[in-house]
């Protein structure tokens, strides 16, 4: 996503900028080209030869800096993304009204590309009119926004916006913006993750070691490619990826049941999450005590919940299954697509080390419907989720 990739990231003086820092490093390590230009005030907080550390690259700090004439003007020009993070209240007004005083405004005034904002100030100055009227302004001229967020400031805690939104969830939306013209952009996508539970008694469950981390890179990946993203989430420990709407759930019942509520809106369904195959017959509304000895549990399948959205798939829409085989697992995955009329299924093996269950690596095949397969060499989960949601696009009408 960012390997090649040119940002300029504009500092503006605020308390927020040690985030900036954080932000600088992610998308270098990402694989970004990054340019800090930073504001007068900026450098009362963080030190030029910071950011160049971090970098690797001169930081912009003056119009008159010697041997740097007009370079506000070509890195305009130049950049894939400006981001300014923290955007101040100073900064906000400055650029609502059109002023090039310092080397950050003046860029900013040149730019005709897509520009991110992440403001941060105190929250009853972000709170006031004018600051509202000047982000409108921005926004009225193309620039994006993320956040601020509620959460504590440099003078105390608040139950207001105010706060810079963490460079996690700007790096998202930095994405989601340069992404603009997918396939993806502004359908509905829905993914499953995670385990199911289901009650052997009040206290004991049977479930799997799903650990939902393929599922939730699909959702994070789907969601900065435009798409509208509701996430079906099992019991897991991650946290939700940014922009995306998660539904909890428990059992495979439950599951169920919102996948056929989501369903007639969706235009994709990806079904990462690995229900259980099996659930009690009879829970106990009582625990079973060790001392009673032996303890046998009747078990009875439970729905197959890809084959029941068969009769009321959106018309056009792309769905894609999941397989976790163990031996011969193209041959068994075939057969599921073919049984549940899906249009592409990824299979993997549970025993190939590196692959399936609570690993951040995964190694994959993609089948679809003409009979063609993608062998996916082993690769970040992250990685997989980008190579699954390129054949989805490519369905898309």
């Amino acid at each position: 996503m960012w390997a090649g990739r040119h940002v300029v990231l504009g500092v503006s003086g605020g308390i927020a900028c040690y985030k900036s820092c954080i932000l600088a490093r992610r998308l270098t390590e990402a694989g970004a080209r990054v340019d800090v230009v930073l504001t007068r005030a900026a450098a009362e907080f963080v030190r030029p030869l910071t950011f160049e550390a971090l970098t690797g690259r001169p930081v912009l700090t003056s119009l008159w800096e010697p041997d740097r004439a007009l370079a506000h003007v070509r890195l305009a020009d130049a950049a894939d993304l400006v981001i300014v993070a923290p955007a101040t209240a100073q900064l906000l007004a400055r650029a609502a009204q059109g002023l090039a005083d310092d080397v950050l405004t003046a860029l900013l005034l040149a730019r005709t590309g897509p520009v991110l904002a992440a403001p941060a100030m105190n929250d009853s100055m972000y709170a006031q009119e004018a600051t509202g009227r000047n982000v409108a302004a921005l926004a009225a001229r193309g620039w994006a926004f993320v956040g601020p967020e509620v959460g504590p400031l440099a003078e105390g805690p608040s139950d207001r916006p105010g706060r810079m939104s963490e460079p996690e969830s700007i790096l998202a939306h930095a994405a989601r913006l340069l992404r603009r013209g997918s396939p993806l952009a502004g359908r509905t996508v829905v993914v499953t993750a995670g385990p199911t539970r289901e009650p052997i008694d009040p206290v004991r469950v049977v479930t799997n070691r799903s650990s939902g981390k393929m599922g939730y890179r699909l959702a994070e990946a789907a969601w900065e490619r435009g798409a509208d993203v509701v996430l079906v989430s099992g019991p897991v420990n991650l946290a939700a990826p940014v922009g995306v709407r998660l539904r909890s759930v428990e059992t495979t019942e439950d599951l169920e049941k919102a996948v056929a509520e989501e369903l007639p809106q969706a235009d994709v369904l990806i079904m990462a999450a690995a229900p259980a195959d099996y659930r009690p017959s009879s829970p106990s509304d009582a625990k079973h005590p060790r001392t009673d000895g032996a303890l046998a549990i009747p078990m009875e399948p439970t729905a197959d919940i890809l084959r029941a959205t068969i009769a009321v798939r959106k018309r056009g829409s792309v769905i894609v299954g999941f397989a976790l085989e163990t031996g011969d697992a193209i041959h068994k995955a075939r057969t599921k697509l073919e049984g549940k009329a899906l249009d592409l299924i990824v299979v993997n093996d549970a025993l190939e080390p590196g692959a399936g269950f609570d690993v951040d690596t995964n190694r994959v095949a993609i089948l679809d419907r003409e009979g063609n397969a993608r062998v996916v060499p082993l690769a970040s989960k992250r990685e997989v989720a980008d190579t699954i949601l390129d054949a989805v696009e490519a369905r898309l009408g």
